[in-house]
């Protein structure tokens, strides 16, 4: 058996001291702290550039226990002066799936603004944006009802 030296006990501080730097802007990821978003994606985004962009661990915000990303600095400061103008209207879930009762994780990728709110989906379009707007108001009611089934975030 080999005997640690002062040396390599200092050097094992030093490796445990940069992994805990090195892992904070994953935070979200490891349990500590908020969750994560929409999977990181910019809700910003949706509604200045007219697509899903992945924001970046260096512009954060957390809002609504949740860790939001954003692609710019810019974006936070719009999101924070009015996060429920650019948040999702059912947070990560599917949009269409709540409509029907349903609980299934979306994905930032499929996704529609209506009336100036964001909607996010499990599926592609014709599942998901196409079969939600045919009916849209019928879906946005049935979809709002259906909110007490979501998990407490």
């Amino acid at each position: 058996m080999r005997i640690l030296s002062r040396r390599d006990v200092i050097r094992g501080g030093a490796i445990l001291a940069a992994a805990a730097i090195l892992a904070a802007p994953f935070r979200s990821f490891a349990g500590g702290g908020a969750p994560l978003a929409i999977k990181g994606y910019d809700p910003v985004a949706y509604f200045t550039d007219g697509k899903p962009t992945l924001g970046a661990p260096a512009f954060e915000y957390e809002w609504d226990e949740h860790l939001w990303r954003f692609s710019s600095a810019k974006h936070r400061e719009l999101f924070k002066a009015d996060p429920v103008r650019y948040a999702p209207q059912f947070g990560n879930y599917c949009a269409m799936a709540l409509s029907m009762g349903q609980i299934v994780t979306a994905d930032p990728k499929n996704w529609l603004i209506s009336d100036g709110r964001l909607y996010i989906f499990g599926k592609p379009a014709p599942a998901g944006p196409t079969l939600f707007q045919r009916h849209l108001a019928e879906n946005i009611a049935k979809a709002n009802h259906n909110r007490t089934l979501l998990p407490k975030q």
